[in-house]
């Protein structure tokens, strides 16, 4: 494989609507910052405790409101609209234009679709395999009012039925700002539009998310995971008391919070340690006297010492329990969580429960066959070898996409 000739100036952009999209370029940069690249890391000040101190330069950006994206979901309607989209292109373009990078890479910074083509820079974005536009998973039915008002069978119809007209509208703002730049339209390709780059880095497993199509177009980076470096609390090294050991509890910055207390009084008779992470939300007034709960967790140390991981279902959070070799109840309402989860409930490690449907039995059931099905557990521990061997390749990985890219480019 041919080598970098030179360490590379390297422009990271965080949009920082959810945590994940913030902890794959830190584990990113710290995965190739070894390698002696300057690195800058661009994200809203929201998460300045996370991305203040790192191998990087770091610099402020504005992303819309977390909440913001959530009701998006929440309601099926698009997520950015142009003159938000065109703005953050004007605050991408001021540093690029400071920081000169040989290579861009950004995390759902849709802008940069545009801007770090203004500024002539190579741009790689991370994205997961199911959002390529070549993936033969389809589409899933989100919970959206649709799913709320109507008996699944017909709404997941009707969605289907209207999704290419309802695509429309999300992918137009898009190609609106492309326009304005004079660059080509992506069409109606929703996956196109969310994931248009010079070259993809893909952080899944290529068995458990396969792609079609030419290699040419994505690299599977191995997993970018990350936990925050975060004081335990008191009750961390407290004695459990319970035979089948700990479930790590936590909906993230994208999960539905006010599903909590549900989910507690789901697991209070079980014979487990409830471990909680609110992910910065109020903790329930009322938890349950196996619960244990903090506003944040070390997660990869959490799902370590548990048996059973419950989360919104998302990239990061399946791949922190699967890395534990432990399974994952997802407890999904977006697309984006759906789409992840069906793989991993395929392969056996995993169920997926609806929060449009959720009910304190459902959720108990599940959590009792995940901690009681020897079969889940060992496939959690097969894909936990599997992302272990992906994870040791990331900046070798990353460096043989570089030279590559810019190769081309020259």
């Amino acid at each position: 494989m041919t080598t970098l000739e030179r360490p590379l100036r390297i422009a990271l952009f965080a949009e920082a609507v959810t945590l994940a999209h913030v902890a794959r370029p830190i584990a990113l940069a710290r995965a190739i910052a070894p390698r002696g690249h300057k690195l800058m890391l661009a994200c809203d000040p929201r998460y300045a405790a996370f991305t203040a101190d790192g191998p990087w330069q770091r610099e402020d950006i504005r992303s819309i409101p977390g909440a913001q994206f959530n009701e998006a979901l929440a309601k099926g309607t698009p997520v950015y609209d142009l003159d938000t989209l065109d703005a953050y292109v004007r605050e991408d373009l001021r540093l690029l234009e400071a920081f000169k990078p040989d290579l861009v890479v950004g995390d759902f910074r849709l802008s940069l679709s545009v801007s770090a083509r203004l500024a002539g820079v190579p741009y790689m974005a991370i994205t997961n395999a199911y959002w390529m536009p070549q993936y033969e998973g389809g589409y899933a039915l989100p919970v959206i009012p649709l799913s709320r008002m109507l008996p699944l069978p017909l709404a997941a119809a009707l969605f289907h039925t209207f999704r290419p007209l309802a695509f429309i509208a999300h992918c137009r703002p898009m190609n609106q700002l492309r326009k304005r730049y004079k660059l080509p339209t992506l069409g109606n390709n929703l996956r196109r539009a969310y994931t248009d780059a010079d070259h993809r880095l893909i952080p899944d497993l290529a068995s458990l998310y396969p792609v079609g199509g030419p290699s040419s177009t994505h690299t599977y980076i191995g997993p970018l995971s990350w936990s925050p470096a975060l004081r335990t609390p008191d009750w961390w090294d407290a004695p459990a008391g319970k035979e089948m050991g700990g479930v790590y509890v936590t909906l993230g910055s994208s999960g539905n919070t006010s599903l909590l207390p549900l989910i507690l009084e789901a697991l209070k008779d079980l014979p487990v340690l409830v471990l909680v992470s609110t992910a910065g939300a109020p903790a329930p007034s009322n938890a349950p006297a196996n619960a244990r709960l903090a506003s944040y967790l070390p997660g990869d140390a959490a799902a370590q010492r548990s048996r059973l991981m419950i989360s919104n279902g998302g990239s990061l959070s399946t791949q922190q329990a699967l890395a534990a070799g432990i399974p994952t109840l997802g407890i999904a309402s977006n697309m984006d969580q759906f789409l992840n989860m069906a793989p991993v409930e395929a392969a056996g490690a995993g169920i997926t429960l609806r929060a449009d449907r959720l009910s304190q039995g459902a959720i108990r059931h599940a959590a009792q066959t995940l901690l009681y099905s020897s079969a889940a557990t060992l496939a959690a521990r097969e894909l936990a070898l599997q992302l272990q061997s992906a994870a040791n390749g990331v900046g070798a990985a990353f460096d043989g996409v570089a030279t590559r890219l810019l190769a081309s480019r020259s």
